[in-house]
């Protein structure tokens, strides 16, 4: 038997998208986190990427980002997906851009939701998307001189 939720609570936010950004400057885990609050939400899952010392078996020496011009409109064309799809109360992602070290924050996404099941799907289908289609570009330098551009779409 299926559930039907009646309390305007239980759907989506007419506004869910709360913050999306790129930056060139270090993430805040606290940041994210106070985006997606709300009080009609009872699941909350916050992804948080980080630069490792490791790639396909090699050592990463050092990483950049770099995004096309586009990549706020392509952020936001993929939350908007996200938000229509699960009732998505409020949602936040922002990704980092320029050189980082092993440890540092490379994205951060959260989405909460009036449950947790939904609030772990929607954050999960959020960074997978952002991942495959928005345009922002991974230049992976090893400790034995090689590199490798890794591209998002």
């Amino acid at each position: 038997m299926s559930q039907t939720y009646d309390h305007p609570g239980e759907q989506g936010s007419k506004e869910p998208i709360r913050l999306l950004a790129v930056r060139d400057s270090p993430l805040s885990l606290d940041e994210v986190f106070a985006a997606v609050g709300d009080d009609a939400a009872g699941g909350t899952a916050l992804f948080v990427g980080t630069v490792r010392d490791h790639d396909g078996g090699a050592d990463v020496d050092k990483l950049g980002y770099s995004a096309h011009p586009t990549v706020e409109a392509e952020m936001r064309r993929v939350a908007e997906r996200v938000a229509e799809a699960y009732p998505v109360r409020a949602l936040a992602a922002v990704h980092r851009v320029g050189d980082l070290a092993v440890g540092d924050l490379a994205v951060v996404v959260a989405v909460s939701c009036p449950h947790r099941a939904e609030a772990f799907e929607a954050c999960r289908k959020l960074i997978d998307d952002l991942k495959h289609e928005v345009p922002i570009w991974k230049h992976q330098t090893f400790a034995d001189g090689t590199e490798e551009w890794v591209g998002a779409c």
